[in-house]
């Protein structure tokens, strides 16, 4: 049985694709080209098997901060951007800011670039980047409707616009912990392809 296209894609790029047994996510982000954009205007998708056959999920989201937090960063070296390339079990299923249940960065290290001239415009320079545990959840925005501005929702990490898409998500994370594929979780970020 051939790969999802967004498996393919990993896979080209030399990322480890999750193949073996039900519920063993593959979760992948898909940045789209806008950089100026404070918009739900990116991907995050969910790709698994369930009794050997492939089921993808793909939801609203951003990969990018929202446009306060690039404006005013909340560290002195800048706004968080996560850095494309797969991270390799960095999360677990923990409390996002001591409120509701999200995949926390928990478990390992990413790379992020450093945003620090305080404007609108997404810096992405691989000469400043820094590798650490620096808070990238994996989270929600709004607990009751879908957002469409990104605001201060995302200052680093990866939100889903939709609520009730975010309550599916983490589901599935169960789901794969229940089925004895982990208790940590891999997130691979892809630019637009």
């Amino acid at each position: 049985m051939s790969l999802p296209p967004v498996l393919q894609r990993c896979q080209e790029l030399g990322y480890v694709v999750f193949e073996n047994g039900d519920y063993n996510l593959n979760i992948v982000g898909i940045r789209t080209a806008d950089n100026a954009s404070n918009r739900f205007n990116d991907f995050i998708t969910c790709t698994y098997k369930v009794d050997g056959e492939w089921v993808h999920k793909r939801w609203a989201a951003t990969t990018d901060p929202g446009v306060y937090w690039r404006e005013n960063p909340g560290r002195s070296e800048g706004t968080a951007i996560l850095v494309p390339d797969q991270h390799r079990g960095c999360w677990k299923l923990g409390l996002h800011r001591g409120s509701y249940e999200a995949l926390v960065q928990r478990a390992g290290s990413v790379k992020v670039f450093r945003d620090d001239n305080k404007d609108a415009i997404l810096d992405m320079d691989p000469e400043n980047t820094h590798t650490g545990r620096f808070g990238i959840n994996i989270h929600r925005a709004s607990s009751k409707r879908t957002s469409t501005q990104v605001d201060r929702w995302s200052a680093g990490c990866q939100v889903f616009a939709d609520p009730d898409d975010f309550a599916e998500f983490i589901n599935l994370c169960h789901r794969q912990v229940k089925a004895g594929k982990g208790e940590t979780f891999s997130y691979t970020l892809l630019e637009d392809w």
